[in-house]
């Protein structure tokens, strides 16, 4: 049986760049690669996946919460190369991993484990708990040299935990982070708000 995997980790840690990778060396082989990405991510364009080095590739089926999945659209193919997997139903992801048992094509989700706020998003939470392979892209804080495992959010230059939980940006909105940075930030904000409010 083929695996399913969940390859995770922070804003900028090479996620994209990865998969892209992974997509030119099957292609490259002959194989046959089928790139999906969630519909609600139109960062870059329709249908386009992009990494921040500025390398891209066309998604070749995009996806929403309810998307039923045809068996007869993979047919001969080799591997399914999944963007942006944080963005994905429970329901996806179930039918990813009978795509792993049915067909015996495995399947390679990359993405994000937590929001900014550090929580789980449904996606990531459903491949932690069914994932034959879990695998952590690190990248080091974007505030100290330790390893990152947090999501910051920035609204105006300074750290927040208000607002939807998906809110797509990039380098201008979210920043690789330590907890301790993280932490450090997030108070500071807080104490500089009540401040404000006071005077």
């Amino acid at each position: 049986m083929a695996k399913l995997y969940f390859r995770y980790g922070t804003v900028g840690s090479a996620k994209t760049l990865n998969l892209l990778a992974v997509a030119h060396n099957y292609r490259r082989q002959g194989k046959n690669i089928s790139l999906i990405k969630p519909k609600l991510d139109d960062r870059f364009g329709k249908g386009i996946i992009k990494s921040r080095a500025g390398l891209e590739k066309q998604a070749d089926i995009l996806v929403e919460n309810d998307t039923i999945l045809k068996l007869e659209d993979f047919k001969d193919v080799n591997c399914i190369l999944v963007d942006e997997a944080q963005f994905l139903s429970a329901y996806i992801i179930d039918q990813f991993r009978n795509i792993t048992i049915l067909l015996d094509i495995p399947v390679i989700c990359y993405g994000l484990r937590s929001d900014f706020k550090s929580n789980l998003f449904e996606g990531s939470k459903r491949l932690f708990e069914l994932a034959d392979s879990i695998e952590e892209l690190k990248c080091t804080c974007n505030f100290c040299n330790k390893k990152s495992t947090m999501n910051l959010k920035h609204v105006n230059g300074v750290a927040t935990v208000d607002g939807p939980s998906i809110q797509l940006g990039c380098e201008e909105l979210y920043f690789p982070s330590c907890y301790g940075c993280y932490k450090t930030q997030i108070l500071d904000a807080e104490k500089t708000l009540k401040k404000t409010i006071s005077k």
